[in-house]
Order: structure tokens, then sequence, then C-alpha cells
């Protein structure tokens, strides 16, 4: 990429994907264009949107590379993106977002520190509707996000890292190009996904210490269903589903780069937990074919115990919880599992977990 600090500058695609949310889509159009940072072109892609999206695009002009297409879903949306897109790095923008107008100047400083990047990622802040902040962060502050080579524990505990949503990401294009196109049939929705996971194997990822960007949370978007998945479990299966695809492309690709050592499926806590989670609590709902709790449990308990991001006490604790959720009764194992889900929503569990963490530091010395 051109980013030589006495080169030329970093030339940045911002890539608008929308699907129906014109009433949405002039806020996150405005975000992109008021960039501080000069080399910048937006592209907005509107994959078959029924209300004014196409109004409100055209009310743009030529202030925007528009892309409209027949409705194919997240992936097909994002491959349209980057293929129109002319630049050295893509920012992904939902059209129900907007991003922060120094982010674009952010980013080109980091590509420029950080020429062999495949990934740069940033926090976001949550609105609401009409734009006003939750007092939410995305991801978490306590979490931490990931930096440099993360090829070993991508391939350790994939579903386990703490990867930005859509709006949190930008790419450079010649890697982005490496893995395109973005399966459409599988990534209907979740494409993201596809991205987050399989470019940290193409390269080290850069992590920006600022929030660069506001994620809406409303009525039609994603996000919101991890509420409603205290009753119904919908975040949970979606989450199992998104696993389920990336694991295929994942695997493939670390075959192809001589990266995949270990024997059998890639394996996380998360997805252990969650797809033993669905088994026993709604078995009929289950997404994959049906699987046999104990063999889920033994499948957490291997994942636990192959994190090498965290002390052995936490290890323990997770193993614990995977024996649990196993035998415990039903009302009970429900609450073990909001308590796995909705980790924000278990602050006793938490100051736990964190004693046994700081704990596991000063006896293992890790930090």
């Amino acid at each position: 990429m051109s980013a030589g600090a006495t080169g030329p500058p970093v030339r940045i695609d911002v890539v608008i994907n929308n699907y129906n949310y014109g009433r949405f889509l002039g806020a996150a159009i405005e975000s992109a264009l008021t960039q501080t940072y000069p080399h910048v072109r937006v592209v907005v892609v509107d994959d078959g949107s029924s209300d004014d999206s196409a109004q409100v695009i055209g009310s743009f002009g030529d202030h925007v590379a528009a892309v409209f297409k027949e409705n194919g879903g997240q992936a097909s949306a994002l491959n349209a993106g980057f293929a129109a897109a002319t630049g050295d790095i893509a920012i992904l923008l939902d059209a129900d977002d907007l991003l922060d107008r120094e982010i674009a100047a952010h980013v080109a400083a980091a590509c420029t520190a950080h020429p062999d990047a495949a990934k740069i990622q940033w926090r976001m802040e949550m609105i609401d509707a009409g734009g006003r902040p939750t007092g939410i962060v995305d991801p978490a502050l306590h979490i931490p996000l990931p930096n440099g080579d993360m090829r070993r524990a991508e391939l350790c505990f994939p579903f386990d890292i703490a990867w930005a949503a859509t709006t949190g990401n930008a790419f450079p294009l010649e890697v982005v190009r490496r893995i395109l196109p973005i399966p459409e049939r599988r990534y209907r929705i979740g494409a993201d996904w596809y991205l987050q996971h399989l470019t940290p194997l193409l390269g080290p990822v850069f992590t920006l210490d600022l929030i660069g960007a506001q994620r809406r949370v409303h009525g039609d978007n994603a996000f919101e269903q991890a509420a409603d998945a205290e009753l119904d479990f919908r975040w949970v299966r979606e989450r199992i589903s998104f696993a389920a695809n990336v694991r295929v492309d994942l695997e493939a690709l670390a075959r192809e780069l001589a990266l995949l050592t270990e024997a059998g499926p890639l394996i996380a806590v998360s997805d252990a937990a969650f797809r033993l989670i669905s088994m026993r609590l709604e078995p009929a709902k289950h997404p994959l074919a049906p699987e046999r709790i104990t063999g889920l449990v033994a499948m957490g308990i291997r994942a636990s115990l192959r994190r090498f991001d965290i002390n052995p006490l936490m290890r323990g604790a997770l193993c614990a919880w995977f024996a649990a959720m196993s035998v415990a009764p039903r009302p009970l194992a429900r609450r073990l599992a909001r308590d796995f889900v909705f980790p924000d929503r278990r602050p006793g569990l938490n100051r736990l977990l964190g004693r046994l963490h700081r704990r596991g530091d000063r006896s293992a010395g890790t930090t």
C-alpha cells in the first residue's frame, strides 16, 4: 500500500453497505464525507432497498460513488463495495452507524506506521435510534483488544477473540482481495465474521486506542437481538451458525498458508458454550445437527485448557462452568447460560473471576 511518510498519501475508501436504512443513511454518508483526512472517497452500496434509500443516495450527487444492486445480503454488498473501491484502505461503515470525523486520519497514520498490518480496528460508542449515547462502549473498555501477530490465537481459540463489529474495522485492499469474494450464500449476514477471522492470518492486527465510531442500536438491527436472547436464545444460535460458517473458511486458508498444525476442527470456549446452551435449553431449535451433551462438555474443557492467554485459575473456572452446565437442573442451567451470554449482568461473578484472574497472575506470573 502507499503508506510511506515521504511517498504518496494513503488513499481511503469508506465502503457503506445499506439495505432499507434510508432513515439513517444520510447521517452515515455525512460522517464519511466530513472526515478531516482529505484523501477519502465514499462508496455507497445499496443492496436492493425498497425504501427511500435511492433518493437519499442521489441527494449527495457525485460526492459519493453509488452502487445499486439487487438484494443479495451483506456479503454480496461488501463484495460489490470492495470491487468499486480504488484506494489503499477500506473503512467499513454500516448504514445505520456513524464514523468519528478523525478516524480516517488515525487509520492513515496507523497504516504509515504499520505498513504490514492486515487489519486495523477500534472501539465504538453505542447510540440509540435518535443518536443519543447509551453509555455503552463496544467492545467494552475492560476487554483487551488484540494487537500484533494473532495467527496462533486465531487457530487455537478463534471465536473467543474480541474483534470489533463491522464499523470498527479498516482493511488494506491488497489483503482483502486475497480472500475475496466473500461466499455470498453462507454470509448473507455475518460477513464481517469472515473478514475478522481470516485477515489476521495474512498479517498483524493493529488496534487504535480510541473510540472511532458510533454503533446504533435500534429495533431492526442484529445487535439488539441479544436482549431477546435471554428468553429464546436467537442471538446464541446466530453465533453458532456464524462460527460454523467461518470455521470452514478459516481452516481452508490456514491449510493453504501451511499454518494449521492442530488435528481436528478449530474449537473455542464461546462456541462450545453456545452449542451446549442451545442443546440443553432449546435442543429443538439447535442450528446444527443434534449434538451429545457429553461431547460438547469435553469440547468446552479442551477449548478452555487451550486458552494460553489466561491463567490456570481462569481456565479452571471455565472448565467448572461446562461441568456445572451439563448436570444442573433446568432453572439453574438457564441462569448459568444467562451468566455466560450476558456477562455485564453478573457483577458478582465478574468480581469473583476478577479475583481469580489476579490471584492466577500472581501464582502463574502471567499478565
